[in-house]
Order: structure tokens, then sequence, then C-alpha cells
């Protein structure tokens, strides 16, 4: 397998994008720590199963991605659990919609804390430990609102053009050390989540499932599919992977061209 012995840590990863990325990660042959919110009979559930499946090691650790000690105590307990980190994958996210004038306080800090100071206070954990076994990967889970904006996200845009700068910047600073930092740039992808707005949104604008996805979701999205959790998944075992050791400080869009408008 590709990543045959690899320890990877996915923040946000009990379900939709972060989970599939886990799975890929682990089918290409990676121990996993998984990370994130939930009932804790589904968590365990979810751990159990993948460990079965792909018959890897995969822990769990509840940490807060609001508080630095506890995100720096799961890298620090990835390296004792699963012997080292070799992968760090920054996925956990939250979003809120308003305009600015309107927009609450507390989400702008919480969107900030998640979308990107944990992904700072993750590798700021995980980077000592990567230059002294002097190799890793860095993949930060960004979004095409990384490269442009929508209007009443401003905390959601402006965490993710953060997060495209934080990965230039760390790529650099760790280039030497056989580590690479790249983010993915995911147009809109069918999780479970956004499944599950379509029937509201139909009903509230009196218009079919069908236009839904493509008058509204997809509007931005040329293709006018969405992107999958798979095709985001294989690339994140991509980078993590030796073909990709020259491919660092990268901004990706996987986004059916939706940025190149």
């Amino acid at each position: 397998m590709e990543l045959e012995g690899k320890n990877a840590i996915v923040t946000g990863s009990t379900s939709g994008i972060g989970l599939g990325m886990a799975e890929a990660l682990a089918q290409a042959g990676c121990n996993i720590m998984l990370n994130g919110l939930g009932d804790a009979d589904e968590i365990e559930e979810t751990r159990a199963k993948l460990a079965d499946e792909t018959q890897r090691n995969v822990l769990f650790s509840p940490a807060n991605m609001l508080e630095p000690e506890q995100i720096a105590e799961m890298v620090a307990t990835a390296r004792s659990e699963l012997g080292s980190v070799d992968i760090l994958v920054n996925n956990a996210g939250i979003q809120h919609v308003a305009p600015v004038e309107e927009f609450p306080v507390a989400k702008w800090d919480a969107i900030i804390g998640i979308n990107l100071s944990a992904a700072f206070h993750g590798i700021r954990a995980a980077v000592p430990h990567m230059k002294n076994q002097g190799s890793g990967r860095i993949v930060n889970l960004a979004s095409a609102h990384a490269l442009v904006a929508s209007p009443f996200k401003c905390a959601y845009v402006a965490a993710k053009h953060g997060l495209a700068g934080l990965t230039k910047t760390v790529a650099l600073e760790v280039a030497e050390h056989h580590i690479t930092v790249n983010a993915i740039c995911p147009g809109y992808v069918l999780t479970p989540l956004v499944e599950g707005q379509i029937p509201d949104t139909a009903r509230s604008r009196g218009i079919s499932e069908e236009e839904v996805k493509r008058d509204v979701l997809l509007a931005a999205q040329p293709t006018k599919e969405f992107v999958t959790i798979e095709q985001i998944g294989a690339l994140a075992v991509f980078l993590c992977g030796d073909a990709a050791a020259s491919i660092t400080g990268a901004i990706l869009p996987v986004d059916g061209g939706w940025t190149a408008q």
C-alpha cells in the first residue's frame, strides 16, 4: 500500500469530508486518529467499523479545536500511542451565514478559531516531531472560498484565505525537512449535511430538488456536478505519498471550474 505503516491525525473526522479522508488514508495503509464531535456511541461505532474494515489501528481524540492545549495533547497522544505523526490533516470547520453588520461576534470568534487557529495549533505541535523524523505531510482542508469570496460569509472566507496563507508560509519554513504542506480547496461537496438541506430549500423556493442542486448550490460550478468525498480523499492520499514530494505550498482547487471564472 502507498502509505503502509504511516500514522495520520484527521481533525473533524467523525462525519463528512473528514471521515472520507480518514477512510481513504486508512485504506491506503495508515493508522488513524479520528477527532470530532457527535454522539459517543456513534463515534465508537464509526471508529470500530473503520478499524475492522481496514485492519488498521484507529484511535479517537475528543480534543476541542478551540482549545490549544487539547490540540497539543492530541498530537502528543498520537505520537505515544501510534509511534509517530507522519500526516496531519486539518479538516475541522464550521460555518455561519449573515450580513457583516449582523454577524455575531461569538460566531466570528468560533469560525476563526476552528477553521484557522486550530490548524496553526496542530501544525505548531506536529512540526517539531516531523522535523526530528525528517519527513511529514500536512494537508489543510480549505475551500474554494480560500480563493474567492461569497456574500454573507465574512468569517468563513477570512478564515479560509488565512488558511491558504498559513499553508504557503509553513511550506516555505519546512521545505528542507522533507515536509510538505498543501491545501485542498473543494467547491460544493454533496455531504450528508448538504444533502439534508436540499428538500427544505426546494420547498421554501417552490422548485424541484434537481433545480436546487443545479441552480442554487451548483450555480458557481461550471461542471454542474458536486465534488465527491471520494475525490477529496483520493487527492489527500496522493498528497501524502512519495509522488507528491515536490508539491508543497500549493493551493489546489477541486471545484468543478468555479475559481477558473
